[in-house]
């Protein structure tokens, strides 16, 4: 029962710890690593409440050490998956029916053991787990997952409370339901909070949760189940397998019950989902909600008037931290002939400066990508540039993987700007520039736009105010997350919605109220007070 009208304020931004030499949390993070690093886990899957374990064990490794074992996951099979829908769904009439006081304040719950207790842990797995430093870690999986879930709990209570007007003899109201049956959360390896946000965003709502995490983040993953769990999460409302693709969508994309799926990963994977979802419309009880952040190939346009400083560092942050795989990471990056030497110079600099090693070195800028295939990928890429006539190694270029996936940052500089690695998505930490004539800003604009199929992330770095209105006007459809004398990449929740269009995706934007409407159903319920007790109308009268 509804006793009264409960508010959550907007919060503030949870503040980023800087790990300085002496800190507290630089000390407690480094014994966290430490303890996690001294043991093995064994990783469920968690269906209905029930830990499940198949003895079909995987092991899980360190990227930047891959002969340590952190522990081992129980793969799951297409039975499994049944399993997950059926508990789910056994769950769902409760939880859509509990009170959104006592929902929101198991999320909230959630931010809170992860901005105490579990922030060295959930920094831990990510870091040990997916290669990342201690600031890329801290502001994913402590900041950006907090922020989240908290934002979230807002963004909903505002949707609730948005209401229809009345008029005489009459109430409306507006009743925002979950979706009927569940949703799939499909989350990639490269940020925990992604992983967290796309199931609990749409169990906040309502809704019941398959989650499936990609392999290379099962670590951290199954320490946010903990934590949600802990929280007070009820049995049944999030399930996490760990399943293939292929088998996952088998089970999920076929059952009448499917109501939704929320993912973030490759262009063509969402490409097949939305293919097959498509064909099986005829199965469903309701049409799907088919929401995704795809590929990017995120450009940097630099004008004739920028500092060559605020461009070198913008491209060495935006391309090279955690490696260059952010959805968001600058991949291409157009510099105009008048300042480019100087800028190359710059980054050459910068580039070598780098220090590439094991995340528990906290003097390491540069860490290991994901793993062997990523490996491999990146590789071709740089190999083809060392043979191609259009295209130059600036700097860079050595990769080994002999005790971890390590490429070293690269840059690429290129003749065709129409060249494989301008318009290609490689997630790895290579930088293509092309050098065109300062006075063909305009036209270098519109290369730009028609270069890639992707629009998600994009920048502008000038001085001069006539190009950067030029260039935020020209480039509209260019990036869902447009900057203007800055890196593309850093998006927070509640200041810079994330989310872009073309083949990035349906820019439902993760981080604000838009993305929570994609997993409510609205019902409009009008009363009337005193209904009429004859069907005439006064106009039927003649006298």
């Amino acid at each position: 029962m509804n006793l009264g009208y409960f508010s959550y304020p907007l919060p503030a931004n949870e503040p980023v710890l800087n790990y300085a030499p002496g800190s507290a949390e630089k000390k407690r993070l480094k014994e966290v690593l430490a303890e996690l690093k001294s043991k093995e886990v064994d990783v469920p899957m968690y269906i209905g409440g029930k830990e499940v374990r198949t003895n079909k064990k995987y092991k899980l490794t360190a990227p930047h050490e891959h002969k340590h074992v952190l522990g081992y996951y129980h793969e799951g099979e297409e039975k499994h998956v049944q399993q997950a829908v059926d508990a789910a769904l056994a769950a769902k009439e409760a939880w859509a029916n509990m009170s959104w006081e006592n929902r929101a304040n198991i999320f909230l719950r959630a931010a809170d053991l992860i901005a105490t207790k579990y922030r060295p842990y959930m920094n831990g797995t990510t870091m040990l787990g997916q290669s990342k430093n201690a600031y890329q870690a801290e502001i994913d999986a402590a900041c950006e997952i907090i922020d989240f879930l908290k934002f979230n709990v807002h963004f909903l209570s505002e949707i609730y409370r948005q209401q229809p007007i009345s008029g005489a003899g009459m109430h409306n109201r507006m009743e925002y339901r979950p979706l009927e049956g569940f949703v799939l959360a499909v989350t990639p390896f490269n940020f925990t909070a992604i992983g967290g946000n796309l199931p609990t965003s749409a169990a906040m709502c309502g809704n019941v949760v398959i989650w499936k995490p990609a392999h290379t983040q099962i670590y951290s993953a199954q320490m946010f189940m903990k934590i949600l769990k802990e929280a007070g999460l009820p049995d049944g409302v999030i399930n996490l397998i760990y399943v293939d693709g292929p088998t996952v969508g088998k089970v999920c994309f076929t059952h009448r019950e499917f109501a939704g799926v929320h993912f973030t990963g490759s262009t063509g994977v969402f490409n097949n989902m939305w293919e097959t979802i498509g064909k099986n419309m005829s199965m469903y009880r309701s049409y799907p909600r088919i929401v995704g952040e795809t590929g990017g190939k995120d450009f940097v346009m630099v004008h004739k008037s920028a500092d060559p400083d605020v461009v070198a560092t913008a491209l060495l942050r935006g391309a090279f931290e955690y490696q260059g795989q952010k959805c968001s990471a600058a991949s291409r990056a157009y510099l105009p002939s008048n300042i480019a030497e100087k800028v190359k110079k710059k980054l050459v600099a910068g580039v070598n400066s780098f220090k590439v090693g094991t995340v528990e070195d906290f003097t390491n800028f540069v860490n290991a990508v994901i793993d062997e295939k990523s490996f491999d990928k990146i590789k071709s890429y740089i190999d083809a540039a060392k043979r191609s006539k259009k295209a130059s190694i600036l700097v860079g270029g050595e990769c080994n993987k002999k005790e971890g996936y390590f490429v070293q940052p690269t840059v690429i500089e290129t003749t065709d700007a129409k060249y494989t690695t301008m318009y290609e998505e490689i997630f790895g930490p290579v930088l293509t520039i092309y050098v065109y004539p300062a006075n063909e800003y305009e036209k270098t604009l519109e290369l730009v736009d028609s270069t890639s199929p992707y629009a998600l992330t994009g920048s502008i770095i000038a001085q001069d105010r006539y190009a950067v209105e030029l260039a935020t006007s020209k480039l509209r459809n260019s990036a869902g997350n447009f900057y203007i004398n800055d890196k593309p990449t850093g998006a927070v929740v509640g200041q810079q919605p994330f989310g872009g269009a073309r083949a990035s995706g349906t820019n439902d934007k993760a981080g604000s109220i838009l993305n929570l409407y994609r997993w409510l159903s609205a019902r409009t319920i009008k009363e009337t007070f005193n209904p009429p007790t004859d069907y005439r109308y006064p106009f039927l009268s003649e006298e």
